[in-house]
């Protein structure tokens, strides 16, 4: 039960190139920033990441952006990294765009064993091409709905301000926003903490993501906690 590992080095030994990372986390908040560290210095290449961001140039997924490892980012909001923008617009990355409730959505299913959901976010934009769509009845009358499968991950990894070691998680704030739901679908869900607790520490109705879906833990440091966009009111 014991799923404690040293440090990130030894939590992402084993994602190889081409792997699929879900990476957890909202703008800079909340991020896995060890093992992204970690995946920079031991140089994956050709990683798909589906992340709620981007990162920005010199944070979070940007470090990877930055080394060339990624081939695709799967994600919502892409819009405070300019080196992003710079592989797009050349086509040095391919990207795919998605409703930010959808991206949660098929991270959620992805959790619970559903092979797709069905949304009306992106109905009669790019978005649905080349996408099956359905009618439901809604309220008395027909709406048509896009299908969407849920995303399959070979890794999570996720980071929460506290975790035990059976690998409970406790999020903090902003940051329970995707750690979660990613933590539930990866194949293999590795996190990093704040702080590394005995098994039974935890109060059982604090925890936000049960043990049984993590399977390595570790202490991260040095967390930096930095601020997307500090905006303050005139004097």
């Amino acid at each position: 039960m014991n799923k404690t590992v040293a440090n990130a080095e030894e939590a992402i030994k084993d994602i190889a190139d081409n792997a699929v990372l879900m990476l957890g986390g909202f703008g800079l908040c909340g991020i896995p920033e060890n093992c992204i560290a970690a995946l920079v210095k031991k140089g994956t290449k050709n990683l798909t990441c589906i992340s709620n961001n981007a990162g920005v140039e010199n944070f979070g997924i940007g470090l990877l952006l930055k080394t060339r490892q990624v081939k695709k980012m799967i994600s919502s909001y892409v819009g405070e990294n300019a080196e992003f923008e710079r592989q797009l617009l050349s086509g040095e990355l391919e990207v795919e765009l998605i409703p930010q409730g959808t991206l949660a959505t098929r991270c959620m299913a992805a959790g619970y064993g559903f092979p797709a959901i069905f949304t009306p976010a992106g109905v009669g934009t790019e978005v649905a091409i080349g996408k099956e769509s359905r009618m439901f009845m809604v309220d008395g009358a027909e709406k048509e709905f896009l299908m969407e499968y849920a995303f399959d991950a070979d890794f999570a990894i996720v980071k929460a301000w506290k975790g035990d070691t059976h690998g409970n998680l406790v999020y903090k704030d902003t940051a329970r926003n995707f750690n979660h739901p990613m933590a539930m679908g990866g194949k293999i869900t590795i996190a990093e903490v704040e702080e590394l607790v005995p098994a039974g520490e935890l109060d059982p109705n604090h925890i936000h993501t049960p043990g049984i879906y993590v399977h390595r833990i570790f202490q991260g440091v040095n967390y930096e906690k930095r601020i997307e966009q500090r905006t303050v009111r005139k004097r």
